[in-house]
């Protein structure tokens, strides 16, 4: 995959006839992924925030349901700003793939119960545990704005 330095978010190809239909992301190099895991939120408003790593990307996509899909670029990784900007991707299985490249934390909230998101990563489960950075889930805090009603 050619070099991406932002949270992109590829868009889907679909094709359909009597069969049914076909979901494709042929723009989508999948060469430097090596793992993938699945989440459920089985409790809408459910959030799992922040995860960042300096050298892993992630990929990743909703499965089910819908969820908010946030991404903050991490400018100290002791100390990082609680100022910084969140990107946000509002997703559900029609939407495309979000790309979270190295140097960035994201975190999620599912806006419906149940929901399902598969996260693909770049690193195998040994590297990706020594270059694993975690946040407090309100440190950057856009998810009361999507759920304030049941937020935790």
């Amino acid at each position: 995959m050619e070099e991406i330095v932002r949270p992109t978010l590829f868009e889907k190809g679909i094709s359909e006839d009597h069969r049914g239909s076909l979901e494709y992301y042929n723009k989508l190099n999948l060469e430097t992924f090596k793992r993938f895991y699945i989440v459920t939120n089985p409790k809408r408003g459910t959030v799992r925030a922040w995860h960042g790593h300096k050298i892993e990307a992630k990929l990743i996509k909703v499965i089910k349901g819908e969820f908010v899909i946030g991404t903050v670029e991490i400018n100290d990784w002791d100390n990082p700003s609680p100022k910084s900007k969140v990107e946000l991707f509002t997703m559900n299985e029609n939407t495309g793939v979000v790309y979270v490249p190295p140097g960035y934390a994201n975190g999620a909230i599912n806006l419906a119960p149940n929901s399902k998101v598969i996260y693909f990563s770049s690193l195998n489960l040994e590297d990706s545990s020594n270059d694993d950075y975690r946040f407090n889930s309100k440190f950057w805090d856009p998810w009361a704005d999507y759920s304030p009603e049941i937020y935790e």
